[in-house]
Formats: structure tokens, C-alpha cells, sequence
């Protein structure tokens, strides 16, 4: 299998149809959700202008996933999503939802490693799979941005704190703003 560090190469032609570059083929929207899902990074270029579509390849995943009702998303974190977009708060608004992704992500991690330890839930097949799903899950909406789920050495332990600490302010200030 192909090396999984770096991100599968998807090109986008002209007539829309979209070519995954490792196994030769056409793939659609369903097929790299489910490479993602699998812990897979996916770069989605333009052929012709070489233009990076991740981003609009993603969110159209999700709307479809969401339109098909497997809402992740309740309506009033879409409604704040599309206030951002117009609001002076839009330059916190990322750092916040990938502090607060992060966030999550940790706690899942460590309630999956001590289910791992107490449950025999943990030796079932299929259980590592579900792991490396959620990981990735957090990892795609979150862009990438949070780095990876390894080890945290004592140095990212208080970057984590002070994140914590950020985040707390941040959501301080939104709560005011918000009144």
C-alpha cells in the first residue's frame, strides 16, 4: 500500500470527474470521505490551474452528509458559523473551534484508552478501527490543524494548558459579546 504520510493526491478535470493518482481511477465524493474516514489525508487539486479544492471539496461532504440527515452539527453552531463570516470576531473564531476540537478530541482519546484498559470491549475486533475513525473524524474537521494524536511531551502539556487558558477567555469574551 502506498505510503499513508503523505496526503493521497486527488485531481479534479475540467469535466468535474475527480482521479485519485495512486490507484488510477475516478472516485467520487463518497470514496474520499471514506479515505478520510480511514485516517487518509486528501489534497484535492485543480488539474489545469492547480488550485488547492480541499477546503470546498470538504464542506461539501459535510453538507451532503448533513443534508442527508446525519446531522453532527446542531443548527445554532451553523447559525454562529455564518454570523462569523460576518462579524469583527472572525479571526478568533478559527483558533477557537480547533482549541475546542482539540479539546474534545483529548478527552475522547483518553475515554477510549481507559475503555481500553478496563473493558474487554477494547480486545474486539474492529475496535482500533473505530479509534482510528474518531481520530481522523476530529482531524478533518478540524483541517488538520491540531496536529498529531501521539504522545505530548511536557513542553505541549503546557501549550495545551495555555490553550485551555485562551480558550476560556475566548469564551468569556464571546458570552459578553453576545449580550
Amino acid at each position: 500500500m502506498a505510503e499513508t504520510t503523505k496526503p493521497l493526491l486527488i485531481k479534479r478535470y475540467a469535466s468535474r470527474r475527480l482521479y485519485n493518482t495512486e490507484t488510477s481511477d475516478y472516485v467520487t465524493l463518497e470514496d474520499i470521505a471514506g479515505f478520510i474516514r480511514a485516517g487518509r489525508e486528501v489534497q484535492i487539486v485543480d488539474l489545469k490551474s492547480g488550485d488547492d479544492l480541499t477546503r470546498q471539496y470538504l464542506l461539501q461532504i459535510i453538507a451532503e452528509h448533513e443534508s442527508r440527515g446525519e446531522s453532527v452539527l446542531p443548527v445554532d453552531v451553523l447559525t454562529d458559523l455564518v454570523r462569523s463570516y460576518t462579524s469583527q470576531a472572525s479571526s478568533v473564531v478559527p483558533q477557537f473551534l480547533a482549541a475546542s476540537f482539540e479539546m474534545l478530541r483529548d478527552g475522547q482519546s483518553k475515554l477510549m484508552e481507559n475503555m481500553t484498559k478496563v473493558s474487554p470491549m477494547g480486545q474486539m475486533p474492529g475496535f482500533e478501527a473505530m479509534r482510528a475513525q474518531q481520530q481522523a473524524f476530529f482531524k478533518a474537521m478540524t483541517g488538520g490543524m491540531m496536529g498529531s494524536t501521539g504522545p505530548k511531551s511536557e513542553k505541549e502539556d503546557d501549550n495545551l494548558d495555555d490553550i485551555k487558558k485562551q480558550l476560556a477567555e475566548l469564551q468569556s469574551k464571546l458570552s459578553k459579546m453576545g449580550k
